[in-house]
């Protein structure tokens, strides 16, 4: 098209007139459009030589304002101050950088939310960079809410209570500290007092009203109360109910209770025991304490010569470490023991990975290492996640005997118990000896009688000859 406009400008101005007609043309055809668009035409403006510059012209049209074409960094010349079209504008907190939102951190794949247990802070309090201010408790581990910038908290925009999900808005951190204000119980605003009366009202008030002379009406005679009833022989008398307290349940607590149901539920579940010689196990530990805790910096105790124990007798008998899926048998070429650990806020399992490689000092580092974090409420999700095979020590809070329930998906669980002197056959001498009992709970639809007694023989041989794993017999 370029090419016949170029032929009929060098034709001479008669062509530029018809440029000049057809531009009229576009520009009443955009005035006459009563929408608001931007449309653009090129115009040719002819220099000696017959040499041209094409420069684009741009139509706009707004409603409430006239059609105007303006080359385009002239347009803002032209607009109508007091054109209908308004720009709105929502103010966030960002525009200053200075308030931050405190939302829910990830926590953990398996977990979509979480209850706000509680707030450590209030508003007004000062915060550093990942200062905790609140715990969100899940099924399985407690986590904390850290502030993102150091500040002063604003304001709580959840409640203790709530359920919230990664990503949720708990809290407004204030960098600066602007717009925080501390309002004591005492400080409030008194309400507007109410205007005095006028002498004449005061008046009124003080005089009293005449009293009108009734005689006062004459009372009937009450029926007397009927006996309250005798309670009988054999109804029980029940506490008040003042006397009771009832306090919500921790997702904690309700995940595990649901767990250990479902387990029962689940397994068939079967429990074998025996009793186990602690005396050369304790006479090893009671001789090489003291240069164990010199060199690996952790002292020497009986769990671990239980968990190498329990590795032996996993690699020994294979299936008591697998687990059903469905109508498959999983066989784990992996040993990972979960160690059970009672902390205030309930029962949880972390997890000691591939404990078949590991030497004495490893496993007493892990178990230090694990148990603190579990008390002190900073153990994650991952270090929790997976197991193959449980160890329970209810001897530490001085259990006897016990029946353990099988931690899922696993297929087994011991049962260390609290050692006790009593007086055994040695030799044909009845002596007193450090005894332990045993107990292994475990899947009977997977495991039968002779690999579980098989196992638990085999922590028995190894827990009272611990030479046996330096022979591997």
């Amino acid at each position: 098209m370029w090419a016949i406009v170029r032929r009929k400008v060098a034709s001479g101005s008669s062509a530029a007139s018809v440029l000049g007609q057809s531009l009229s043309k576009i520009r009443h055809a955009a005035a006459s459009v009563p929408r608001g668009y931007t449309t653009t035409a090129k115009e040719a403006i002819l220099l000696g030589g017959g040499s041209k510059i094409v420069r684009n012209v741009g139509h706009y049209k707004y409603l409430g304002s006239l059609v105007s074409s303006k080359p385009v960094r002239e347009v803002t010349s032209f607009l109508q101050i007091d054109s209908p079209i308004q720009v709105q504008h929502r103010p966030f907190s960002s525009d200053k950088g200075d308030l931050v939102d405190a939302v829910v951190p990830f926590m953990g794949e398996s977990i979509s939310d979480g209850t706000l247990a509680k707030f450590l802070k209030k508003p007004g309090d000062h915060v550093e960079v990942d200062e905790p201010i609140a715990q969100i408790e899940t099924d399985k581990v407690t986590i904390d809410v850290a502030s993102p910038e150091a500040g002063v908290v604003q304001k709580f925009v959840a409640k203790e209570g709530d359920v919230v999900e990664p990503g949720t808005k708990i809290a407004v951190i204030s960098k600066s500290g602007e717009g925080v204000t501390h309002v004591a119980p005492s400080e409030k605003t008194p309400s507007k007092a109410s205007p005095e009366p006028s002498p004449t009202e005061k008046e009124a008030v003080d005089k009293p009203k005449p009293k009108s002379e009734t005689p006062p009406p004459k009372e009937k005679p009450k029926a007397p109360a009927p006996p309250p009833p005798r309670p009988s022989a054999t109804e029980p008398v029940l506490p008040p109910k003042e006397r009771e307290r009832r306090v919500p349940m921790t997702r904690l607590r309700k995940r595990v209770a649901t767990r250990l149901k479902d387990s029962q539920n689940t397994f068939a579940m079967l429990t074998t025991f025996n009793e186990v010689d602690m005396t050369n196990l304790m006479k090893l530990r009671s001789e090489y304490k003291d240069a164990f805790l010199e060199k690996h910096g952790v002292k020497l105790g009986l769990m671990s010569g239980f968990i190498k124990a329990a590795v032996s007798g996993l690699q020994n008998q294979p299936i008591i470490n697998a687990v059903i899926d469905g109508d498959d048998i999983i066989y784990r070429d992996y040993i990972d023991i979960s160690i059970a650990v009672g902390t205030p806020k309930g029962l949880v399992v972390p997890v000691i990975r591939n404990a078949d490689g590991m030497n004495f000092a490893d496993i007493e580092k892990a178990i230090n290492t694990l148990a603190r974090k579990a008390n002190d409420g900073t153990i994650s999700i991952d270090e929790m996640a997976g197991g193959s095979f449980t160890i329970s020590n209810g001897g530490v809070y001085g259990s006897l005997l016990s029946t353990p329930i099988i931690n899922p998906p696993q297929s087994a669980i011991l049962g260390m118990h609290s050692i006790v002197n009593r007086p055994m056959v040695v030799g044909g001498n009845v002596v007193s000896r450090p005894m332990m009992y045993i107990a292994l709970t475990y899947d009977h639809r997977l495991i039968d009688g002779r690999e579980a007694v098989f196992f638990l023989r085999r922590i028995k041989d190894v827990v009272e000859d611990p030479r046996r794993l330096l022979l591997d017999i």
